[in-house]
């Protein structure tokens, strides 16, 4: 159980049976039906709960409380991973998520990559918009006849090619 939870206005507004109740959902080890019991109430007023949207709020601040006191723990779980596994790939992928966490970022993930794959998807939206905008007909019927007419003549022209070959 997390002792933290003081930090939390909507778990701490509950009453002792409803914050039992979030403790133990969260736990995720009994049923519903032991929960209702641990709380002496029926799985039907349990059920009622979960679905009450002030119960769902001091379910995710009391994830949030319990997940944030994991983390310590799981980083010196990674170093020492990182210091002392037998396999370097796991030392290696240990050092890099530690490094990831700490913002220091991968060679495939840092800002200056980011930013050039938006330019360069930028970029070929721009080229794709031009190459449709060749393609598209005038608005008049003449113009419309036109231009279908020359995509079937393009397209005889390419299965003439195909058929050559």
């Amino acid at each position: 159980m997390v002792d933290k939870t003081r930090q939390s206005k909507v778990f701490e507004s509950l009453d002792e049976r409803h914050r039992k109740a979030v403790i133990l959902l969260f736990e995720d080890e009994l049923t519903d039906e032991q929960i209702a019991n641990s709380v002496n109430r029926s799985r039907a007023t349990l059920s009622k709960w979960k679905k009450d949207p002030l119960f769902q709020q001091a379910q995710q601040e009391y994830r949030r409380i319990a997940l944030d006191s994991y983390v310590p723990d799981a980083i010196k779980h990674l170093n020492e991973l990182a210091l002392n596994s037998k396999s370097d790939m796991v030392q290696l992928q240990a050092t890099q998520t530690i490094l990831n966490m700490a913002g220091y970022g991968t060679a495939n993930s840092n800002v200056e990559l980011d930013k050039a794959k938006v330019r360069k998807a930028n970029a070929e939206a721009d080229i794709a918009e031009a190459r449709a905008k060749e393609f598209e007909p005038e608005s008049s019927v003449d113009d419309n006849d036109g231009f279908i007419s020359a995509l079937k003549n393009s397209a005889k022209n390419v299965w003439s090619d195909d058929n050559e070959a």
